[in-house]
C-alpha cells in the first residue's frame, strides 16, 4: 500500500460509538445465550453425575466419545505476555452533554410559553488506554485524542471494572495522542515501552482493548508486524504508522500494540476498512509507534 493509493482509501478510527438500539440487541442476545448456558450447563451436569466420571476418562469401553487431559503443558508466551500486561488496560468512558428543552407550567395549570433547557451526560463513546507510569499519587494513561474528543467529562474502567474519574492532562492532535490522570489507589500494574525502531516484519504482536466497548473489555487478538514504518494519510494529516494484522475494532483505539515480553510498541490507532475503490479490506491496523508515544506523552506531561 503506498502512499499516494492511500490517500482516498477509507481509514477508520475505531472508537466504539454508543448507539442504544444495538446495546439493547447486545442485551438480549446476551440474555439467552446466558441462560442457553446456564441450562445447557445444569444438563451437562446432571449427565456429568449419572455417569460418573467417564466423560474425561482416558479411555472407554462403551466405545463412546470421552474428553481426553489436555496434552498442552505450561503458559505460552503470548499467555504470558497478555498477563504482564493486561491489569495496565483500561476502558475510557467518554461523555457528553445532552440538551434537553420543554414547555413549563405556570400558576393553574396553564402553559407558559417560555421553554426550560437542562443538560445531563451521556456517554458518547468508548475508547481504551493504558496506564504507563505512576508519580505523586496519580497515575497516567495515554490513549487517543479521538478517544477524548468533544469530552465534558472522562471515566476510566480498570481491569478490575472499578470505574474511576479522570483528568484529562492532554491532547496531541498532529499525532492523535492524549494523556488522562487518575488516582493511583486502585492501580495495580504499570505498563512499560519497549523500542519500536527494534521490531521487525513478521514479530509476533498482541493488541489489547476493549473492542465494542467495555462488555469485552481486556480482549486480545495475535498477529504480526505487517510493516515496521508505515505512511499514511489520516484525518489529522500523515502519520507514520505500523501495520498489523492483530484485529482492531471499534473500541480497540487507545489500547497497546505489544510484543511477547509484555511490552507496549504501539498504541493502536486506526484501520482500514476499503481502498479507494470501495473493496472490503481484513487485518490492516495501524499502531503509533511507541518511541513517537513516548516523546508526545513527555511533551504533553511537562507543559
Amino acid at each position: 500500500m503506498d502512499e499516494q493509493n492511500n490517500n482516498n482509501n477509507e481509514i477508520k478510527q475505531p472508537a466504539k460509538k454508543k448507539t442504544s438500539a444495538k446495546l439493547v440487541v447486545v442485551a438480549v442476545i446476551a440474555g439467552l445465550i446466558g441462560g442457553g448456558v446456564a441450562y445447557g450447563g445444569a444438563d451437562l451436569y446432571q449427565n456429568y453425575q449419572s455417569s460418573g466420571s467417564s466423560l474425561f476418562s482416558s479411555s472407554s469401553n462403551s466405545g463412546a466419545t470421552v474428553v481426553n487431559q489436555s496434552k498442552t503443558t505450561g503458559t505460552s508466551s503470548a499467555t504470558k505476555a497478555y498477563n504482564k500486561v493486561k491489569g495496565a488496560v483500561v476502558s475510557v468512558i467518554n461523555l457528553q452533554e445532552s440538551q434537553s428543552s420543554g414547555s413549563t407550567l405556570s400558576a393553574y395549570g396553564e402553559t407558559d410559553s417560555s421553554t426550560s433547557s437542562s443538560s445531563s451526560l451521556e456517554e458518547a463513546s468508548e475508547g481504551s488506554g493504558i496506564i504507563y507510569k505512576k508519580s505523586n499519587g496519580s497515575a497516567y494513561i495515554v490513549t487517543n485524542n479521538h478517544v477524548v474528543s468533544g469530552s465534558s467529562s472522562l471515566e476510566v474502567i480498570l481491569n478490575s471494572g472499578k470505574k474511576v474519574t479522570a483528568t484529562l492532562v492532554g491532547t496531541a492532535k498532529s499525532t492523535d495522542l492524549a494523556v488522562l490522570k487518575i488516582s493511583d489507589d486502585n492501580v495495580t500494574t504499570v505498563a512499560s515501552f519497549a523500542n519500536s525502531n527494534q521490531i521487525s516484519a513478521g514479530q509476533s504482536v498482541l493488541a489489547i482493548g476493549s473492542p465494542l466497548g467495555t462488555t469485552y473489555a481486556s480482549s486480545v487478538t495475535k498477529g504480526i508486524v505487517s510493516a515496521k514504518s508505515r505512511t499514511i494519510t489520516t484525518s489529522y494529516g500523515k502519520a507514520t504508522v505500523i501495520q498489523t494484522d492483530a484485529a482492531i475494532n471499534a473500541g480497540n483505539s487507545g489500547g497497546p500494540l505489544i510484543n511477547l515480553s509484555g511490552q507496549v510498541v504501539g498504541i493502536n490507532s486506526m484501520k482500514l476498512a476499503s481502498d479507494n475503490d470501495g473493496t472490503s479490506v481484513e487485518g490492516m491496523g495501524f499502531s503509533i509507534p511507541s518511541n513517537k508515544v513516548v516523546s508526545v506523552v513527555n511533551k504533553i506531561t511537562s507543559e
